[in-house]
């Protein structure tokens, strides 16, 4: 019985330290911040490159996602970058451009008609901001997606003068939607994203913009009920890392954390379409009411576009990525025509 007792205890003996080999720490831990709620389609996609990260770099590489802005806002998740607190972080355009001023040229208002369009212009403007980013030490990994944002108001909007007339908001630190706005002779209440349910709760703004899904998950459309059937832009983010902790990796886990983002962050745009779609049914049946702009509106809002860009540029992104946009977005336009032609 002893005999047997003391085999027992060397088997529980070695269980225990195979068990703490498998559940080590990994050597190399990138802590990552996000805006995006725990249990959103961006969580969990994250999670699964996470995994096969894990799988290709035997456990060395690991991830620690603190989700639902609880590290705060993009630019206090950046902040905390710098001193060393995270490691990277899933960043909103409007967020990042701070640090990376070209990089929100893909929100300049009724920018684009489509996401053919948008991921036209985005297969061919990636290595620009790739760059971009460099330049300011952080390692682009992958450009993620919001979708097309649309009007949403506590108030029914149909024309200019609704538009101009409601308490609008704005993303603090954003100079685009400013600048827009500003152009249509709108002053807008600037706050960061986690305020602004409080905000149309209070009164304090009436008309905010976000995707269907992102309507969804952050509970703005519990008060912005009427929504404007007309995309007003498009919005995107970014997972970056730190480039110096990045650059110190073996070159093959470098490899394997690209090639992760390469299989798993398109299923995420995909997904993200998908959500946005089932989002706008979602939101048909719990009452919210999908309202036209008049032409004469829309035709307004394009033409202040052009002017704002005039005034963005060189202060808030350069001359340089918004031609190569436009050159891009010319592009694909005339080989859609040519193609219908045929």
């Amino acid at each position: 019985m002893q005999r047997s007792a003391t085999l027992t205890l060397a088997i529980l003996f070695l269980l225990f330290f195979r068990c703490t080999e498998l559940h080590a720490a990994p050597k190399y831990l990138f802590k990552i911040a996000s805006l995006a709620p725990a249990g959103s389609v961006w969580i969990e996609q994250f999670d699964n490159f996470a995994k096969e990260v894990g799988e290709k770099t035997g456990g060395e590489v690991g991830f620690r996602v603190y989700p639902g802005g609880v590290m705060g806002d993009d630019q206090s998740m950046y902040r905390k970058m710098r001193v060393g607190q995270l490691q990277g972080g899933g960043f909103t355009m409007t967020g990042i451009s701070a640090v990376v001023p070209d990089f929100r040229v893909m929100a300049i208002p009724f920018l684009f008609d489509s996401y053919k369009e948008v991921d036209y212009v985005a297969a061919g403007v990636i290595p620009t901001f790739k760059k971009r980013f460099h330049e300011q030490g952080l390692e682009f990994i992958a450009m993620t997606e919001v979708g097309f944002i649309y009007a949403m108001s506590t108030q029914p909007i149909s024309t200019f003068e609704n538009l101009r007339s409601s308490k609008n908001w704005s993303p603090s630190g954003d100079p685009v939607s400013e600048t827009f706005l500003s152009v249509l002779g709108i002053s807008p209440v600037q706050l960061s994203i986690p305020d602004v349910l409080t905000a149309l709760q209070s009164g304090l703004v009436e008309t905010v913009y976000n995707s269907f899904y992102g309507s969804i998950v952050l509970q703005w459309f519990t008060k912005a009920r009427y929504i404007v059937d007309t995309p007003y832009g498009y919005a995107y983010g970014v997972f970056a890392l730190n480039g110096a902790k990045f650059a110190k990796l073996p070159e093959t886990y470098q490899k394997a954390i690209h090639e992760a983002a390469q299989s798993h962050f398109p299923i995420l745009l995909t997904k993200t379409r998908e959500s946005n779609s089932e989002s706008r049914r979602v939101l048909e049946a719990r009452g919210s009411k999908f309202l036209k702009f008049d032409e004469k509106t829309i035709q307004i809002l394009r033409d202040k576009s052009v002017q704002a860009v005039d005034l963005l540029i060189p202060g808030s992104l350069s001359k340089e990525i918004y031609d190569q946009v436009i050159g891009l977005r010319k592009d694909f336009r005339e080989k859609t025509t040519a193609e219908t032609a045929h």
